[in-house]
């Protein structure tokens, strides 16, 4: 058990498989490219997260946090991210033994095995893995016998070429893009307050920022939010309301629904960028060719068309990839967006995280590759059971310790097609007369409203959905 076990990333993941190596006795090194732990997680400390803090702090995280007084947050309350550093991340990379072991401003550039390149196989795997990273002081090497990387993808966006290229001119205009899910209504109020600002993507990012400049567009005149969907069905994006065991998740989109029902945010659907240019100080952003051609002025975009993994300084690994998707090969079936419109993925650990590389294994949201759909709480069970699998404790690596809540988005049905419909919002439906008791009631397939207090909003001449 004298093992050491290089983790890359010292995000939420990174940290607690730190902390469950620590508990098997082995030694952990946790090399991150920031200069603080947690450092991804500040690019969006303004975001809710979906899930409540029992969700978010690790077991063995929580083991080591114990002895040093820490105050375990209300398990029911939903932190934003910088809670999530100044309650959670912060204290366990300073207070606990991990402080030890955490190597900051440390960016790794390569992993291989030590005196061996992709191509030999003999006694591969029973070389070492030299990991070779830079900091301050230069290039480093770190010798390890098992390697984690949990990376991310934060700092690898996706671009705004439908695609999958950058758009023409997008990084000749990189001065009024910006990526993810910028903190419009906080730090970067001065930048988008009273501008028109396109935002693209159809994921919880882009609802979330275009949530906040609606909002925004009530405190600063002039804010206009215009969505960019290259789909063509909005209700899609709407997602599974009451049915959402998340709460949270599920009551932004139906937040959403309701600010683009009510006419707050315009709407340009099947919009697949193809170019953007920059024309007396705004963005002329452009879609289709030809006849087809058209676009949308705006001052500022936001791209929040999710995130890919950067596997470039893992060339000489032996790594199973699906080619689509960029996750591990076993664990793509459970994930791929082109088979799975719900978010829902069963727990899974070290047989399907594991590559032809022994030893190595992604964890995180960047074992996911590009798809969409990682919980905190997954990326828990994927490190704890990697530990045990590293530790030769085989057995519990194959157990599952985790109970994912469900999506209740499966199918298109609920929030987005009740929104779709006219749910939130407009007038409730006239009362059927006594003399037609066959429609005393409103079928199920057609709600009069997404729910009690929405019609009774309604009836009181209400214009925005009363659930909220």
């Amino acid at each position: 058990m004298d093992k050491t076990v290089a983790i890359i990333g010292a995000g939420p993941v990174g940290l607690a498989a730190a902390a469950h190596v620590l508990e098997r006795g082995m030694s952990p090194v946790v090399l991150e490219a920031g200069p603080e732990a947690g450092h991804a997680v500040r690019q969006w400390q303004h975001v809710q997260l979906f899930s409540p803090w029992e969700y978010n702090v690790d077991k063995a995280a929580a083991g080591l946090l114990a002895p040093t007084g820490w105050n375990s947050p209300d398990p029911s309350s939903y932190p934003t991210g910088g809670e999530l550093i100044d309650r959670y991340l912060a204290p366990l990379a300073t207070r606990t033994p991990l402080r030890e072991t955490i190597r900051t401003s440390s960016r790794v550039t390569a992993i291989s095995r030590a005196g061996f390149d992709k191509a030999k196989t003999k006694g591969r795997g029973r070389a070492p893995f030299e990991i070779r990273y830079r900091n301050g002081k230069g290039d480093e090497v770190l010798r390890a016998d098992a390697v984690i990387d949990i990376s991310g993808t934060w700092f690898s966006p996706n671009p705004a070429g439908s695609d999958g290229l950058p758009a023409f001119g997008e990084r000749e205009c990189a001065g009024r893009i910006a990526y993810g899910m910028p903190a419009v209504r906080g730090s970067a109020r001065g930048r988008y307050a009273g501008k028109t600002v396109a935002v693209l993507g159809a994921g919880h990012s882009a609802l979330g920022t275009l949530i906040d400049l609606a909002q925004l567009a009530e405190e600063a005149p002039g804010t206009r939010p215009v969505w960019l969907l290259r789909g063509d069905d909005p209700a899609k994006a709407f997602g599974g309301g009451r049915n959402d065991k998340l709460a949270a998740r599920g009551e932004l989109g139906a937040a959403f629904a309701a600010l683009v029902t009510a006419g707050k945010i315009a709407v340009e659907t099947g919009f697949g960028v193809t170019h953007i240019s920059e024309r007396e100080g705004r963005l002329r952003i452009s879609a289709g060719a030809g006849s087809a051609a058209r676009s949308v002025v705006a001052d500022e975009l936001v791209v929040s068309t999710g995130f890919r993994p950067d596997l470039s300084f893992l060339s000489e690994l032996r790594l199973r990839l699906d080619p689509a998707i960029e996750a591990p090969l076993a664990l793509a079936p459970l994930i791929d967006p082109n088979e799975h419109s719900c978010g829902t993925v069963r727990p899974h650990g070290a047989r399907e995280l594991a590559h032809d590389e022994p030893g190595f294994y992604l964890a995180g949201m960047k074992s996911y590759g590009r798809a969409p759909t990682f919980l905190m709480m997954t990326g828990y069970e994927q490190v704890r059971s990697i530990v045990a699998d590293i530790a030769g404790d085989k057995k519990a690596a194959a157990r599952v310790e985790l109970v994912l809540p469900e999506t209740g988005v499966c199918t298109r049905g609920s929030v987005a097609s009740a929104a779709a419909a006219g749910c939130c919002g407009g007038p409730a439906k006239a009362e059927p007369s006594k003399a037609e008791p066959s429609k005393a009631e409103p079928s199920k397939a057609e709600p009069s409203a997404c729910c009690a207090a929405d019609e009774s909003a309604r009836k009181a001449g209400g214009a925005g959905c009363g659930c909220s």
